[in-house]
């Protein structure tokens, strides 16, 4: 079975998750602005479901075709395969949006989008009536331009949701930007890591995570695992290969630390949860008094900035304090997402490096330090 998907994703992810997916063994992978486009057969659909660090979420694209008026949305719909994925007792909710395009109204679009699923499931099933008691088989329609794709959702809850993160603190950072920021400061397996604002670990636990190649998905359900066309054995084939995959990190130690003791608290249960806490050392400790312990590390934090949690005048104080304890030191690199433009001189000097990324909607920078 030759499947197109599509991965939508954060802004700024788009070639971490296109090398992700070459290294799974994916197929004419193209990346596109907030998007993934490959192809493979249903172990692929598995395979990234469970194993991606980065991705968003896993949608098969039934279709894509241009649509200027309502008829041609609802023909253009009608003639997809959608009996190749939905059965008759099958739910099919259906929500998108349209942007820069000649159906603007989403609310109608998404009426006859439903209207053309159904016609076409009325001729190829030959019933009249969905009761949609089975297996919810989410559509997902996306117009830019007047181009219209037409999806459907293989994940169920969104793949940052990895199940080790019940209890969090305050504005938490989104497990796939956590897992994306250890990717661009090269964390290895043999590192000394460091995360001195550590809130409730998620760094850290997807540090952690990826020094023990822990495919991130391994301990959690996906949509598509009820889909009548996909035999359950391939869910199973894909975790036990997920998890043949899995390695002992070389000499790997992570140090966490928060100024909030319920933070602190917090990360604990979650590197726990996540079967990590082995690797994680935690203490209460406010970052001005950062002394770490190695000859060597890798550091990456998210301070807390005006748009979450402080304002102006007091995060670029917290800067200040950061360049002083964030030394030049041989064999270290320091990584810290902020949306501000100004971090650079309130830290104190220019960044080796800096990659645009977003934290849910807003946009910030990594400025990364390893000169």
């Amino acid at each position: 079975m030759n499947i197109n998907f599509v991965i939508p994703c954060l802004l700024g992810m788009e070639s971490l998750i296109s090398n992700e997916l070459k290294d799974m063994g994916a197929e004419n992978v193209l990346a596109e602005n907030g998007r993934v486009l490959f192809s493979g057969d249903e172990y692929m659909l598995a395979r990234v479901n469970i194993s991606s660090r980065y991705a968003e979420r896993v949608q098969i694209l039934v279709g894509s075709f241009e649509a200027r008026s309502f008829e041609e949305l609802f023909q253009g719909t009608k003639n997809l395969e959608w009996e190749n994925w939905i059965g008759a007792d099958d739910a099919f909710p259906v929500k998108g949006y349209s942007i820069n395009s000649t159906l603007f109204s989403t609310r109608d679009c998404q009426a006859i989008i439903k209207k053309a699923v159904v016609e076409r499931m009325k001729a190829k099933h030959h019933i009249e009536w969905f009761d949609e008691t089975g297996p919810i088989h989410q559509i997902q329609f996306a117009i830019n331009k007047d181009v219209v794709s037409l999806l459907i959702d293989t994940s169920g809850m969104g793949l940052h949701k990895r199940g080790y993160r019940l209890d969090a603190n305050d504005a938490p950072i989104k497990e796939t930007l956590a897992a994306a920021l250890c990717n661009i400061s090269r964390l290895r397996p043999y590192h000394k890591f460091y995360d001195p604002m550590c809130g409730s670990g998620t760094i850290l636990i997807e540090g952690a995570l990826m020094a023990k190649n822990v495919a991130p998905g391994l301990h959690r359900n996906f949509s598509a695992e009820r889909f009548d066309v996909i035999p359950r054995n391939v869910w199973s084939e894909e975790r036990e290969r997920a998890k043949s995959l899995e390695r002992v990190p070389n000499d790997f130690e992570a140090f966490g630390s928060d100024i909030d003791p319920k933070a602190v608290e917090i990360a604990m249960v979650n590197a726990q949860r996540a079967g990590v806490s082995d690797l994680i050392h935690l203490k209460v400790a406010d970052v001005r008094s950062f002394n770490p312990s190695t000859e060597r590390g890798t550091l990456i934090c998210n301070p807390p900035y005006g748009e979450r949690m402080m304002d102006l005048t007091a995060c670029e104080e917290l800067y200040r304090e950061m360049g002083n304890v964030f030394a030049k030191r041989n064999g270290w690199s320091y990584t810290i997402i902020s949306p501000d433009e100004e971090f650079e001189a309130a830290f104190g000097r220019k960044a080796d490096k800096r990659r645009k990324l977003y934290n849910g909607m807003i946009k910030c920078q990594a400025f990364m330090y390893f000169k």
